[in-house]
């Protein structure tokens, strides 16, 4: 990963501007610390934080085209680079930066390629011929991108809301699989997959395609010219990833260079599930695995760094973001800047525990989508910013755009939790990679229940988080948190006091906005809280609070909460950030 700034019409082209613009840039610098750029066209600023990945010799940014007209400042993989480069055979390449061909797919096709882009990204793109500009984000919104303006006219784009919240009058997370124009007045959405609609597909289970469409996911994610890994917490996801890229790394071309041994990583309190179930296939599948422990106290005392980093005051993303930031140092302290984890994949299946209560295959598949569209405020922030505070990126490839076209056209039936069928969560994913002749996993780490990362971490993770905050957050704290915290407001001591630290490093109104609200239960949207009337009760979002259904589940309430529930939810929270987009956007023109 790596942290781009781009500020555009400020009418400002003093030195002190660009000192500003530089020192802003280094609030990234944790994302990439192998170099930094700058970019100064008139009043228009590109500067750029590199983690090198792909050719880490010569592909520093900003990029160009052949005259440099056309300036990108991206942060991201195209995995098919290659190929794109071979249909702009006219064109001259400076670099072997996969990220290039952005320059010259615009030069080539004007703004309509990104379509043709297979990866994740993020990327401003200044044309210096009109002094036009877009700004695009990937499909699903794994790398993170902020959009602001500030009052002197000026729009601004950042990796982390850190490097402009103090400039910006407001600012907003850009939505993913969209793009921003001057040029054409505004934003406009690029991917239109046919599961946005929400309409339920019909399409048969194929196990052998969903298969070899998921391999072919983790195989282009081995595009890498310095050592990697895999996050392995011995769950299905993380297995599977692992598994997959085993047995095609001896032909990759990172095997040549570092040789075909695959690193895995677990981290957890001792005596934690994960820990026990990723060494059995760590032990399993032959890799050099790294174990690393942490106690609650370690946990608690990176919360208020872990929170700078990750930028959100949601509960969820701050308990699973701590332990993987604390095992990210550890990986980058090995030398590693690349690591595969398995997000996506529940989102994808239905894999969360409280889908076994979905009603029917509708509602089911809806939930599915919803979770999608969700995942850059929650899973993908995470797994995101708490690798890239240590300079390590993380890729995913169950959020590869071919995959998830496949998966999500499976009929919802197949994915329904249906016990008296033998089917638990996520039962199409595991069938389809149970292959007796040549088995991936061993037969009881395929079917193992689902552990959510923040339980799976430790039991004790959660419950000494819970504690902690019992102790600096009192009931009359909590009685008045609609008070002081009008929007969004703290049901719980453990939301009060993650908000609290929040509102420390980012005060603004528009930040706090950038965060969804809204009632969950292990992980749920708010629409699918409706499943089960018990859940209203007890609004936590650990796998736990699925009452009936996980094999640890609380025998009552985890946490004395507020009366009333906060009324915003993620798809309020979603159209908020479209209106708010389109509002800021509308009069757009060319600087």
């Amino acid at each position: 990963m790596c942290g781009i700034l781009a500020v555009l019409g400020c009418a400002d082209t003093s030195l002190a501007k660009r000192s500003r613009i530089i020192e802003l840039s280094r609030r990234l610098q944790h994302r990439g610390p192998d170099w930094s750029g700058l970019h100064c066209f008139e009043d228009c600023y590109l500067a750029h934080q590199r983690l090198a990945i792909v050719d880490p010799t010569s592909g520093d940014q900003p990029l160009y085209n052949e005259d440099k007209s056309i300036v990108v400042t991206v942060n991201g993989e195209i995995y098919n680079h290659e190929e794109l480069r071979a249909k702009l055979k006219s064109h001259q390449f400076r670099t072997g930066s996969d990220c290039e061909v952005i320059a010259h797919l615009y030069e080539e096709y004007g703004e309509d390629f990104v379509d043709m882009l297979d990866g994740m990204f993020s990327f401003v793109l200044l044309d210096t011929r009109d002094k036009s500009f877009i700004a695009a984000r990937d499909a699903i919104g794994i790398t993170p991108l902020y959009v602001g303006w500030g009052l002197d006219g000026s729009v601004w784009f950042a990796s982390e809301m850190k490097a402009l919240s103090d400039d910006c009058e407001r600012f907003v997370s850009f939505l993913p699989g969209h793009i921003y124009s001057s040029k054409k007045g505004g934003l406009r959405r690029w991917y239109n997959p046919p599961w946005f609609s929400e309409c339920t597909p019909s399409a048969p289970y194929d196990a052998l395609a969903l298969r070899e469409a998921f391999e072919k996911a983790v195989v282009k994610r081995l595009m890498t010219d310095v050592p990697f890994g895999v996050l392995l917490s011995g769950g299905l996801d993380s297995s599977l990833v692992a598994a997959v890229a085993l047995r095609h790394l001896a032909k990759a071309k990172v095997a040549r260079q570092w040789g075909s041994q695959l690193h895995s990583f677990c981290i957890g309190l001792k005596g934690s599930p994960d820990l026990k179930a990723a060494r059995e296939v760590a032990d399993y599948l032959g890799t050099f695995h790294h174990e690393f422990h942490f106690t609650v106290q370690e946990g608690i005392d990176a919360l208020a760094e872990v929170i700078y980093h990750i930028e959100t005051y949601d509960v969820t993303t701050i308990r699973a973001s701590t332990p993987m930031f604390l095992m990210s140092r550890k990986i980058k302290s090995l030398g590693v800047k690349m690591v595969l984890s398995g997000e996506g994949s529940d989102e994808i299946f239905g894999g969360y525990l409280y889908f076994h209560k979905a009603p029917n295959k509708e509602e089911f598949h809806s939930e599915t989508c919803r979770k999608i569209k969700a995942l850059h405020l929650y899973d993908c922030l995470r797994a995101n910013k708490s690798t890239s505070a240590w300079g390590v990126e993380a890729r995913v490839p169950f959020l590869d755009k071919q995959f998830i076209d496949i998966a999500m056209d499976i009929d919802p039936e197949w994915k329904m939790i249906r016990r008296d069928l033998g089917r638990i969560e996520k039962w199409v994913l595991r069938n389809a990679f149970d292959d007796d002749q040549n088995p991936y996993l061993p037969k009881h780490i395929l079917y193992r229940q689902k552990e959510q990362f923040s339980d799976g971490v430790g039991y004790g993770w959660i419950d000494g988080l819970k504690d902690h905050a019992n102790e600096h957050v009192s009931d009359a704290m909590l009685m008045n948190a609609s008070f002081v915290y009008p929007e969004n407001t703290p049901t719980t001591k453990e939301a009060y006091y993650y908000r609290s630290i929040f509102e420390r490093f980012f005060p603004k109104n528009a930040a706090r906005s950038t965060v969804p609200g809204g009632p969950s239960v292990a992980c749920s949207t708010a629409k699918a809280v409706e499943w089960d009337a018990a859940w209203s009760k007890n609004p936590d979002p650990s796998g736990r609070a699925a009452l009936g259904v996980h094999d640890a589940a609380y025998q009552e309430a985890p946490e004395k909460t507020l009366a009333t529930e906060n009324s915003s939810s993620v798809d309020g929270h979603l159209q908020k950030l479209q209106d708010a987009m389109v509002e800021a956007t509308a009069t757009a023109t060319a600087l």
